[in-house]
């Protein structure tokens, strides 16, 4: 027996995502020597063998398709203190790469310094899902940094940091 489906008001499927608390990432390759790169708070692990990692990005972003031509990426796990790389790359046109302090790893990519971690990708494969994109990446270097601080945490529509916990 199947159930109607009914119409999800948007703005209220937002803010029941909203609740899910989400670490923040700055994805990013190079191009014809031009570092690119945007923003996303959704990226998760896929796979330990091989490492495969995800992540979703709007079909009209407009950095994307400048990743996808590279086919490689790096994943940079922002630290409580980037608030302001975060925001830097989640706007569209204007130089995100104005002020910011970057290597260059081992496959190429742009690593953002002071990151908690950053992973090196591949494409490995990719999903068309209603307005965004699956991209699915395959691990080939990874690297944290010396002094490891507390990520950068989405929730309820604002950046916020991990409670101490005690334990006994």
């Amino acid at each position: 027996m199947s159930h109607p489906v009914t119409a999800i008001d948007p703005k209220r499927f937002r803010a029941a995502l909203g609740h899910y608390a989400s670490g923040i990432t700055v994805i990013t390759s190079l191009i014809d020597d031009q570092p690119v790169g945007f923003t996303c708070q959704s990226f998760y692990s896929v796979s330990t063998n091989p490492p495969l990692v995800s992540f979703s990005v709007m079909s009209r972003s407009y950095s994307y398709p400048e990743i996808r031509r590279a086919g490689r990426f790096a994943v940079n796990i922002l630290s409580a203190e980037q608030v302001g790389i975060s925001n830097q790359f989640a706007r569209q046109g204007t130089d995100k790469w104005q002020g910011i302090d970057w290597q260059t790893s081992p496959s190429g990519n742009p690593v953002i310094t002071d990151s908690l971690y950053w992973l090196d990708c591949e494409i490995h494969a990719e999903y068309a899902a209603g307005d965004h994109l699956i991209v699915i990446g395959e691990v080939t270097g990874l690297h944290t940094q010396e002094a490891a601080g507390q990520p950068l945490l989405y929730f309820k529509g604002q950046y916020c940091n991990l409670a101490a916990q005690e334990t006994d």
